[in-house]
């Protein structure tokens, strides 16, 4: 037995060195095969360039190219960069002792409180010289703080690297335009101002300014539409809208054409995204401007025409009811008492389509081409009444904005609309309602607020005669309220008659 088991051993002990010599010999073998493989000897090399351009197509596009550079080369000194700052005071409270004094210091008698600063940025362009000062066209929000006010500070840095102190010249806020100068002997370019009457859509739009910060930024894009309505605050401009990169401190800066021509001023833009681009850019036609920018250097400030109206823009359906066949214009629907307008024999009801010839198309169209009108001047003014063309004789006064705020003059102070389902909707009128016109809006202060009329009210006669379309409420306003006026009115389930205002 002891040799057997002897036996079993060294034949144990074999067979192990066999099987560490097999794993040994394998190991070696791929290691050797995988260090030779011919994959390991191949080498990166870079391709070669295989795309081919045709020189007239490279030709072109170089062209195109030497284009851009021009115009940015034109351009780019005449857009400058503002900085500003608005300071604010802020009373601090009176706790005398610790712990107020620890965080605040000790206060000081006839201590008028804290100074705040806040930092703004836009841009500007530079449109006039007279001597060593220069005159820099911009926005009116980049010179004002957030309560409408001139910002304490401005600064004016140029394309050079140079920084000049610069003072308010004039703004106006219903263009949103402003002008700033600064003096220096350096020279710099004046920016040549286009024609923006003949931009159209499809144009090239290159924009320059400084956005977020970054000096003399140019970006390339197209005119994407003109003559667009909206934008912040109560401005009365059209605009300019185009896909050319527009941010946060562009406002002021050019946007120009092909030629380098400035076409328009940039002001604002449409995001979704907290105020970042989104290729919705817009900007002021600079045909807007140019008629103020002689008023901003010589006189200071703005001296808007004034024709004494209260306009509302007409949609189909009221170009339906008012039998105008889908005509463009701007509804005169309130007329101040002894205002341009009145003494004119424009009335309420009457839909101005044109200003000296030239055809309106909106509301705010005709404010802005009035607003340019000097004052003591004649004017014609094209209105519809029934059905029948008038050609009417206006002298434009100078605008005067508590006049124009004056809404005890503004006759009879109502905006009114046909019954159409929308409207029963929006307003929440009962459906059983079926005749007669509702009150959308009522002016504060006015002959019609004054008698008790109210927002959503459903009006069925004017002096006791019925009316249920907008021709025959203005008709009756101009026949019989001369001397007084009052409305039969529905209110929910009440049926009342309003009291008599005597003019």
């Amino acid at each position: 037995m002891d040799l057997q088991k002897k036996l079993s051993s060294k034949k144990l002990l074999v067979f192990n060195l066999v099987l560490l010599g097999a794993i040994f010999g394998f190991s070696f073998a791929f290691l050797s095969f995988t260090c030779t493989s011919p994959q390991a000897k191949l080498t990166v090399k870079a391709q070669g360039n295989v795309v081919t351009i045709p020189e007239d197509a490279l030709a072109l596009a170089e062209s195109i190219q030497s284009v851009f550079r021009a115009v940015a080369d034109k351009i780019v000194p005449s857009v400058v960069e503002l900085k500003t700052v608005s300071v604010r005071k802020q009373e601090t409270p009176s706790f005398p002792g610790i712990p107020f004094e620890f965080f605040f210091g000790p206060q000081q008698p006839g201590d008028g409180g804290r100074e705040f600063r806040s930092q703004g940025l836009g841009s500007g362009i530079i449109v006039r010289q007279e001597n060593d000062t220069y005159f820099v066209l911009t926005n009116n929000h980049v010179v004002t703080d957030s309560n409408g006010n001139p910002v304490d500070e401005i600064r004016i840095a140029t394309g050079d690297n140079r920084d000049y102190p610069a003072e308010l010249v004039a703004r106006e806020q219903r263009r949103d335009l402003a002008m700033v100068k600064f003096t220096t002997k350096d020279k710099y370019p004046l920016a040549v101002l286009g024609d923006s009457d003949i931009v159209d859509v499809g144009d090239w739009a290159i924009a320059v300014g400084n956005p977020l910060g970054f000096e003399s930024s140019v970006t390339m894009g197209i005119v994407s539409a003109v003559g667009r309505t909206g934008g912040p605050g109560d401005n009365i401009n059209d605009f300019i809208q185009t896909d050319a990169s527009i941010n946060q401190g562009n406002s002021g800066g050019a946007l120009v054409n092909i030629r380098g021509e400035v076409i328009g001023i940039n002001m604002w833009i449409a995001s979704s995204t907290g105020g970042g681009s989104m290729g919705l850019g817009f900007a002021i036609p600079i045909n807007n401007a140019k008629p103020i920018i002689d008023d901003f250097i010589t006189k200071g400030a703005v001296s808007d025409g004034w024709l004494g109206v209260s306009l509302l823009d007409v949609d189909s359906e009221t170009s339906r009811d008012m039998d105008m066949d889908g005509r463009q214009g701007a509804l005169a629907s309130g007329i101040f008492l002894d205002s341009p307008a009145a003494k004119a024999g424009i009335q309420p009801g009457d839909f101005i389509t044109a200003v000296d010839g030239k055809e309106i198309h909106s509301s705010r169209q005709l404010t802005r081409i009035v607003a340019d009108l000097k004052a003591g001047q004649k004017h014609t003014f094209t209105v519809l009444r029934d059905n029948d063309s008038l050609d009417l004789t206006v002298t434009i006064a100078v605008r005067d904005n508590e006049v124009a705020a004056e809404n005890g003059k503004l006759w009879p102070g109502i905006f009114v609309l046909p019954l159409s389902d929308k409207v029963k909707k929006d307003l929440q009128i009962d459906d059983g309602v079926k005749k007669g016109l509702v009150a959308i809006q009522v002016i504060d202060k006015s002959p019609a607020a004054v008698i008790g009329i109210q927002r959503k009210d459903v009006i069925t006669a004017v002096n006791g005669e019925t009316v249920n379309d907008l021709n025959t409420f203005y008709r009756v306003l101009r026949e019989k309220a001369g001397r007084e006026l009052w409305f039969d009115v529905s209110r929910g389930e009440i049926k009342l008659e309003t009291m008599k205002y005597k003019r």
